[in-house]
């Protein structure tokens, strides 16, 4: 700054202000400062300038996967927020790993985040007590975190969601509803089930579950016991979009009522449709980011817990009649 100052002729102070765009500069003194920084290739130093205010500017993100549709919705929305702010985000997956997460997170403490937002894969969080205290403001999204830890939470009403599919195939007349959901120690699986079997209540049977990776031919050897049951489903729920996609294909021939949960690409263009309960991974990365940067501008009050909304989509698949299934 002081070499651009020295060859457009000013003070060291115009050069900052037109550098931050600020007024009080004649025309064309700014427009003499900024052909000397072209000449002489200047860029303002973010570290530094940010450094000064006592902030880093970044913001670090744990995700589970983020080749999942879901999670990376949730991470572009969040980055759309943190670059809006002026921020740069720096994210990483933990692939279900508490250990992994645990290790993403205190990397992104060392390099001095501003604030966290994690998708938790375990329960212990005990390891954060430090930051909080310190005060780096965190968020958990999509599932809560670890007993003793009260920090601000975005979750979607999983519960809700799985009656509203539970329900909708009641509707239609099926009384023999099986449920494919992911590891019942994962929050949102076991939200799912919950909902699922309060929902049912009395026509509940264990042997229309299995809660197992989303394997095709784990899910094909499910099914295929399932269906050779003296009384064999006439219905399926699917506990998220990969559950889904892969009994889909495990399907193959069988006319069979489903309901996923989770929308995916292409659901409205199959034969039929996929009836789906859709959450809103964009709206859950957008609600848990401005948390956390009301949090970075000062709001010191109780911690919030926030259960988004969820809606069924009927687009054929959940509407197939129990009568007459081959």
């Amino acid at each position: 700054m002081k070499d651009v100052a020295s060859a457009a002729g000013v003070a060291l102070k115009t050069v900052s202000r037109v550098v931050n765009g600020e007024p009080g500069v004649h025309p064309a003194t700014a427009e003499r400062v900024r052909t000397a920084i072209d000449r002489l290739g200047y860029s303002r130093n973010e570290s530094a300038r940010v450094l000064r205010r006592g902030r880093t500017a970044t913001i670090g993100l744990v995700i589970e996967d983020v080749a999942d549709p879901f999670y990376s919705g949730l991470s572009r929305a969040v980055e759309e927020v943190v670059i809006g702010h002026g921020c740069l985000l720096l994210s990483g997956s933990s692939g279900e790993e508490p250990g992994r997460e645990r290790e993403l997170v205190e990397t992104f403490c060392a390099r001095r985040v501003d604030g966290l937002i994690v998708v938790p894969a375990g329960e212990d969080h005990t390891y954060l007590r430090s930051e909080l205290e310190a005060g780096t403001p965190v968020v958990f999204a999509d599932r809560p975190p670890g007993a003793g830890l009260d920090v601000d939470t975005v979750l979607a009403d999983n519960a809700a969601g799985a009656e509203q599919a539970v329900r909708h195939l009641l509707g239609h007349g099926h009384h023999r509803i099986a449920f494919l959901g992911d590891d019942p120690a994962i929050f949102t699986a076991a939200e799912r089930l919950r909902g699922y079997r309060e929902t049912l209540g009395g026509l509940f049977d264990e042997r229309l579950v299995s809660m197992r990776a989303p394997e095709l031919e784990t899910v094909r050897a499910d099914l295929t016991r399932m269906f050779a049951l003296d009384h064999p489903p006439t219905a399926l729920f699917t506990g998220n979009g990969r559950y889904t996609v892969t009994a889909l294909r495990a399907l193959r021939g069988r006319r069979v009522a489903l309901v996923g949960f989770d929308d995916f690409e292409l659901a409205d263009l199959l034969d039929p449709g996929v009836t789906v309960v859709a959450q809103d991974p964009s709206w859950m990365g957008r609600v848990a980011a401005e948390l956390l940067f009301r949090r970075l501008r000062g709001d010191s009050g109780p911690s919030e817990h926030i259960q988004l909304p969820v809606r069924l989509i009927g687009r054929g698949s959940g509407e197939i009649s129990p009568y007459g299934l081959s």
